[in-house]
């Protein structure tokens, strides 16, 4: 069964940074548009940034851009989240998720495989 693992939430102080990761078993990402996705309490799901396992070209929600970096290994089985300069209004519960097209895109109902979630607080 096709599953996506999120690894490396937790609990960090304003300013500090975070490495989220995602790793998918009994596929590789080849030919996927892998995103990332937060939702906090009483908030729609927001799509944070994706990248293409293509070309490698990516996407950032503006209020990320020059704080966070997405990236995926040679292997094409992980995916990974580098959150730098964490504010609190990062705080959510971050998913993975996978889409079998090309195209970046961050629109939830177009990604097939959703991970568990990891939650990030960001808090003094």
């Amino acid at each position: 069964q096709v599953q996506l693992v999120e690894s490396g939430g937790g609990l960090v102080q304003p300013g500090g940074s975070l490495r989220l990761s995602c790793a998918a078993s009994k596929f590789t990402l080849d030919y996927h548009v892998m995103g990332w996705f937060r939702q906090a309490p009483g908030k729609e799901r927001e799509g944070v940034s994706c990248i293409s396992s293509s070309d490698g070209s990516a996407y950032y929600l503006d209020s990320v851009k020059g704080r966070f970096t997405i990236s995926m290994d040679n292997a094409k089985t992980t995916v990974h989240l580098q959150m730098n300069s964490l504010k609190p209004e990062d705080t959510a519960v971050y998913y993975c998720a996978a889409d079998r097209g090309m195209v970046l895109t961050t629109i939830p109902q177009t990604y097939h495989y959703w991970g568990q979630g990891t939650q990030v607080t960001v808090s003094s």
